[in-house]
């Protein structure tokens, strides 16, 4: 297409020097990306899917966008109904210049730049030419879903699946030979506690008495189907798993009483109430943290958002639309007796821990150091700006905190934790970023001019470190 010669989406953009700009250049923007938390579908990235349209690989499912389009007026015809993927198209092209200092601003125009070569900013008025323009794209072969990893140089690309799922279609990815990118499963056991929903949990525990071949009827068999289910993800290259809670658990002991009571309320079918749900939930994520331990893996806790907040949204849409939030739980005391629970009976295994409310950033940065053990550079590891945080005040906040309170050095970067497959241009604004914040502690004497040495921290924090820390 067409374009202007000044472009707002340059070569240099967020660096503000001439060395954050050689410093992003000769030490980060090059890098491979590991992305160890998204949400993509294995079947797109398996079967190589190609997409009819930049609707269907950029708006579906992308609930970002979803909750911007909303804010700006527009009907839900529109963002999930049953318009047509040109007229939601259009939709979007008209809300984004309204998300002037949104990070939806940047993402869409970095997005648009590397995966279809556009520079110029999307509107109304030249919808309908980038629609079209990337529709020819996406027609060919150069544009699918394998096609748009490699064109990031992503190398390991993590997905999130719940104990139940076969993993078929990571299996296809492992069995294909021409595929160089290393496809994996993370176990994301989130239903397994949803016993305040008892409705739900019971349906979820019979599905995984089938696909475990477990029949659950106490503690024990629930934890053996989790078992079998752990095994099977890592015999099939699973590493890492992942928890979204609002809260860790309190700390209570699952009593001989709790053990009568649980067992009694799964024979009701629920029916009969259980008591104490965050000594279920504390015992059976203590349990399978132990299991994580035994197989080496890396675990994940993303905590403190309040979900499905819009209950006429969740009952018409379903959960996952664009209707979460911040909480303000409290999490300092709860964090630390799961982590001192695990580590003194040297039980701890890898753990990135991750906050939603920037309130919490001291809390959770400083909860890493108490259990860091020597073992592994950054055992416990304060997790990258995620979610409502992962924008460039977020990430610059999480990088000051993590400095000071941490050891920088030792970070494992970033993810996408995204839906869609053009979301890998977020490694790319954060190296961005994290490049312009050293040098300009570097220009004002707050550390050393040496480019190699910081360039070095650089190259770690954008990729070895992760590397490293997962066994790649």
């Amino acid at each position: 297409m067409s374009t202007t010669s000044k472009h707002f989406i340059h070569q240099d953009f967020l660096l503000q020097s001439d060395l954050a700009q050689k410093l992003y250049f000769d030490y980060a923007a090059d890098q491979p990306i590991i992305d160890f938390h998204s949400h993509l579908s294995p079947a797109d990235i398996a079967t190589n899917k190609k997409f009819e349209n930049i609707s269907q690989v950029w708006l579906a499912g992308d609930h970002y966008k979803w909750r911007a389009m909303r804010t700006f007026g527009i009907n839900e015809k529109f963002i999930t109904g049953n318009a047509g993927d040109d007229e939601k198209f259009n939709a979007w092209a008209k809300t984004v210049p309204h998300t002037i200092r949104n990070p939806l601003f940047h993402w869409t125009h970095l997005e648009l730049k590397n995966s279809f070569c556009i520079t110029e900013l999307l509107n109304e008025k030249n919808s309908s030419q980038i629609y079209e323009h990337c529709n020819s794209l996406l027609r060919g072969n150069d544009h699918t879903s394998r096609k748009f990893l490699e064109k990031y140089k992503v190398v390991y690309q993590a997905t999130t699946d719940d104990p139940t799922d076969d993993l078929r279609f990571h299996q296809m990815a492992q069995r294909d030979s021409s595929f160089n990118i290393q496809l994996v499963p993370s176990f994301r056991p989130d239903k397994a506690f949803s016993i305040q929903d008892p409705a739900s949990f019971i349906k979820y525990l019979s599905l995984l008495s089938e696909i475990s071949g477990i029949l659950i009827t106490d503690m024990n068999s629930l934890l053996e189907a989790l078992k079998n289910r752990v095994d099977f993800f890592h015999d099939n290259g699973c590493r890492i798993s992942d928890h979204g809670l609002q809260q860790v658990p309190l700390a209570n002991q699952f009593s001989t009483k709790l053990e009568s009571e649980f067992k009694a309320f799964l024979s009701s079918k629920g029916a009969q109430p259980f008591s104490d749900p965050d000594a279920f939930v504390f015992h059976v994520l203590e349990s399978l943290a132990k299991m994580y331990h035994q197989k080496g893996w890396v675990q994940q806790f993303h905590l403190g958002a309040i979900r499905n907040n819009n209950s006429r949204l969740l009952s018409t849409l379903g959960a996952d639309v664009g209707v979460d939030s911040i909480g303000d739980f409290s999490h300092a005391a709860r964090l630390s007796a799961f982590l001192n629970a695990l580590d003194k009976e040297d039980k701890l295994t890898k753990t990135i821990i991750y906050n939603l409310n920037p309130a919490d950033n001291a809390v959770f940065a400083s909860m890493t150091g108490n259990f860091n053990d020597g073992s592994v550079r950054g055992k416990v590891q304060y997790g990258p700006a995620w979610w409502f945080l992962d924008q460039k005040n977020g990430m610059e906040e999480q990088l000051d905190v993590l400095s000071d309170m941490g050891l920088l050095s030792c970070f494992v970067g970033m993810i996408t934790d995204s839906r869609s497959l053009l979301s890998f241009s977020r490694h790319e604004y954060f190296r961005r970023i994290l490049c312009n914040l050293l040098a300009n502690d570097m220009l004002s004497g707050i550390l050393p001019n040496d480019e190699k040495w910081v360039g070095g921290v650089i190259t770690s924090i954008s990729y070895l470190n992760a590397k490293e820390y997962l066994s790649i």
